[in-house]
């Protein structure tokens, strides 16, 4: 709903380390979309709109780097509004919108027809370009075109770019404008028909599997070419132990190499497929406990920069079918942050989650990073870390339930976000 001029927030405790209330509780104002004031305690006026949450906590607005909203082309999974309104209700104040299949976002007007979707509403749509034209990785799309459209990076997205010259024409290119490169790291050729992560639990089942060596393979390559045109380059979705300590050591030469993975790869591994569920088969695929402990570990060392929920709808038409043929991909957006918070905080501490999902995604993005200082426009997540609820089709919010989280308790829950004019209440 749109804010009235004024919003008193009562007694949250902050956790943002660019703020000097780090850690603090405080009262925060809210003056037409600007934090006016923070303090120990504000004095509310009748005029004014009160806040409360029990045991709340504020951090700089959430933001998804890895949203697949499908629209146009697939509204059925999920559209622009749609989308809009699962993220949002998950905490974030913005999202990373990959390039839809077909049609492939390849040039600039479909850059500003998402821009135009999401005009009005209390989320900043990042909308990402195809790095070659209609998708097909063969000849480099209009990426500056794009840029000054809004498209900060561009990435094939689920067709990954197989050939290495036009990986290296794209990071050299995009350094004219100083866009980011997002490369899926995943080698198709390697395991064409594979169905989950190669191993024990795959060869158990009796699945084709797709090797930890078709995801290294490609990150090896990616990071050779970005070191030889002195490019930057964003690996979307890491999942294994190798990749991990190729892109630490990527980081101690000073390549500018940056990297993420997703909520369900810290969470769960390869042996949750045992029952041939496909709300677990996704890309790149769980892979095994000693795989998850190192992506643990990797965000723990500051390897990994990113958490995000690679949101990727499917309606139910295509998703309750035989294992071998369900598609790949899981919905996340709503639940990624409650995720994080009934699950990892045994791991992760509150101020590490909320870097690598709000502050780290905006940096590789170098869009403007909120602050919980005076002065700064409004751009908050509110929440707490107690309140138990169910996530069920009563309360999905996306148009599709393709996720193993459908009908779970999760502990820890959004209460609204703040952004400049706009208040919302989950």
């Amino acid at each position: 709903m749109k804010n009235p001029s004024e919003i008193l927030v009562k007694q949250v405790t902050v956790i943002d380390p660019n703020s000097p209330f780090n850690k603090k509780k405080v009262d925060i104002l809210i003056s037409n979309g600007t934090i006016s004031e923070i303090s120990t305690k504000i004095e509310s006026e009748y005029n004014m709109k009160i806040v409360e949450i029990d045991k709340g906590y504020v951090c700089p607005g959430l933001f998804d780097f890895s949203t697949d909203f499908q629209e146009p082309g697939n509204e059925q999974k999920e559209t622009i509004k749609s989308g809009i309104e699962a993220a949002i209700n998950g905490g974030f104040t913005g999202v990373g919108l990959q390039p839809t299949l077909s049609p492939a976002r390849d040039t600039l007007s479909e850059i500003s027809y998402c821009k135009e979707k999401s005009n009005g509403n209390p989320l900043e749509i990042i909308p990402y370009g195809t790095i070659s034209k209609n998708g097909d990785g063969e000849e480099l799309s209009e990426m500056y075109d794009m840029y000054t459209a809004g498209a900060l990076a561009f990435t094939d997205h689920l067709k990954p770019v197989q050939h290495a010259g036009l990986m290296s024409r794209a990071l050299l290119y995009a350094k004219n404008f100083n866009g980011l490169v997002i490369s899926n790291p995943y080698d198709q050729s390697i395991s064409p028909t594979g169905q989950m992560h190669e191993g024990i639990t795959s060869t158990a089942m009796g699945l084709n599997g797709i090797p930890s060596l078709a995801e290294e393979l490609q990150i090896n390559r990616d990071i050779s070419i970005t070191k030889y045109n002195e490019g930057k380059i964003h690996f979307n979705i890491i999942s294994s132990k190798e990749s991990v300590l190729k892109i630490a050591d990527s980081k101690n030469d000073k390549l500018n190499v940056s990297c993420g993975t997703s909520i369900y790869h810290l969470i769960f591994n390869d042996e949750h497929l045992e029952n041939f569920t496909a709300d677990f088969k996704m890309l790149p695929p769980l892979r095994t406990k000693e795989d998850q402990i190192a992506l643990i570990e990797g965000i723990k060392k500051g390897v990994i920069d990113v958490i995000t929920s690679n949101h990727q709808p499917h309606e139910n038409e295509i998703r309750e079918v035989e294992f071998p043929i369900a598609p790949m991909g899981c919905i996340g957006t709503q639940i990624a942050f409650p995720m994080a918070l009934t699950y990892l905080l045994d791991e992760l501490d509150l101020e590490t989650i909320v870097k690598t999902m709000s502050i780290n995604p905006r940096t590789i993005l170098q869009t403007d990073i909120p602050v919980i200082k005076e002065g700064f426009v409004a751009n908050l997540t509110l929440f707490d870390t107690h309140t138990e609820w169910k996530f069920d089709k009563s309360s999905n919010s996306s148009l599709s339930e393709n996720t193993p989280m459908l009908d779970s308790t999760l502990k820890g829950k959004v209460h609204g976000t703040i952004l400049g004019n706009y208040l919302h209440f989950s």
